[in-house]
């Protein structure tokens, strides 16, 4: 018994495929003695064989590396580092982004190379502990949202995959509700 319980534990999804094929045709069998008790087995059989076919849509799209659903379930490819190199593959989106932790704090990137500085939210700026520099001007920065204006601040520590940037200057924006966080020239530059 024991090897169907680790079998049930590793691929919970065949196990009910297994058991809906079970009832369904557990369902067919005792019809002509039972009609009740088979209508109830043959649906739970069709309606657990339904559940598991959408479950494995489900599990495939979530690791499909480029795949509509995976955007919309919220999963992107993950970086890598090849000895002392970094890839970061393409998401589904068509965009690039890096899980980074900025002052130890986990924060989501967008790589753009279109964006002079690295910009942080507000919200994960405030997490990360950075606070805006008194020695500088707030910026107006042109985004692809308009004229924003950005107060400056630095992270201690930036790193992602095999990059760690300490000091690094980032725009904080003010009253911007856009919580995109990304890596910009200032950064990507002295790579």
């Amino acid at each position: 018994m024991s090897g169907i319980g680790d079998l049930a534990i590793a691929q919970p999804l065949l196990m009910l495929v297994i058991l809906a094929v079970l009832a369904a045709a557990t369902g067919w069998m005792v019809e002509r003695d039972r009609p009740a008790l088979a209508l109830a087995l043959r649906r739970s059989g069709y309606l657990g064989m339904l559940a598991a076919g959408l479950l494995l849509i489900g599990q495939l799209a979530q690791q499909a590396e480029r795949s509509d659903a995976a955007l919309l379930l919220g999963s992107r490819p993950k970086l890598s580092v090849e000895g002392d190199e970094t890839v970061i593959p393409m998401a589904s989106d068509g965009h690039f982004w890096a899980d980074a932790t900025v002052n130890g704090t986990e924060v989501r990137f967008l790589i753009d190379t279109g964006a002079t500085m690295t910009g942080i939210s507000q919200d994960a700026a405030e997490a990360a502990g950075i606070t805006p520099d008194p020695g500088e001007m707030p910026l107006q920065l042109n985004t692809a949202n308009g004229v924003i204006t950005a107060t400056v601040g630095r992270a201690g520590e930036l790193s992602f995959g095999s990059i760690t940037a300490k000091g690094l200057a980032v725009a904080v924006p003010r009253d911007l509700d856009d919580d995109t966080n990304v890596i910009g020239m200032n950064l990507l530059s002295q790579l």
